[in-house]
């Protein structure tokens, strides 16, 4: 089922650009503000009528709504399906246990939209600085701007990929591994020769 009217289409059209400019959901007061709404109240109403036909979903925590676009892909209660992020050289560390997508408890993913998160096997020791070795799997929000100092996954050349910390200098991209002093040893490439994957929310490491 599909909005029915054109502030309903107006609302769920904002919510998407903004949570994939942002990386987070709007409040209901910037919806408003945005949309043209007169109130907090209304866009509630609205919202509501989203997510009765399926188009979002929203969750009360600390007092606060948060809006999630479509419904989250659940397992059991309280679990969600986490996939694998797509980069070229998945299967040259894929393992017998990446076959099927990571099963995690929604603790675990804090106020992170489940859909937008992609789990990520790290391929080298560029952040073992942070205790993030190689073998270890990072939860990555897919995010294609990051702010400087951020951990990104991140494609080099269409070939390989990494995980470092992000800087952004003049057209180019610099990516930082924990301990390095010299700048010269850092990966730096103008902007067109890397694609950023998304930014790093959380650390898992396998019993293997």
């Amino acid at each position: 089922m599909h909005a029915q009217t054109q502030r309903q289409r107006e609302v769920l059209d904002f919510i998407t650009r903004y949570i994939d400019s942002h990386g987070y959901r709007p409040s209901y007061q910037v919806i408003a503000r945005q949309t043209g709404v007169r109130s907090r109240a209304g866009i509630a109403r609205i919202v509501s009528v989203l997510e009765s036909q399926g188009l979002l979903t929203r969750r009360r925590e600390n007092g606060h709504f948060y809006i999630d676009l479509g419904r989250p892909t659940s397992g059991e209660a309280g679990t969600y399906s986490i996939n694998w992020l797509d980069v070229p050289d998945f299967e040259t560390h894929w393992e017998s246990w990446q076959r099927e997508p990571i099963s995690l408890p929604s603790f675990m993913l804090g106020v992170q939209i489940p859909d937008r998160m992609r789990a990520y096997r790290v391929t080298d020791n560029g952040l073992i600085g942070e205790n993030i070795c190689e073998g270890d799997v990072v939860l990555v929000e897919l995010r294609q701007f990051p702010r400087d100092g951020e951990r990104v996954v991140a494609v080099l050349e269409e070939r390989s990929s990494v995980l470092r910390r992000y800087y952004r200098v003049g057209a180019e991209i610099e990516l930082r591994s924990a301990d390095v002093s010299d700048e010269s040893e850092a990966i730096r490439m103008t902007a067109d020769r890397v694609q950023i994957k998304g930014v790093v929310r959380a650390l898992l490491r396998p019993e293997l």
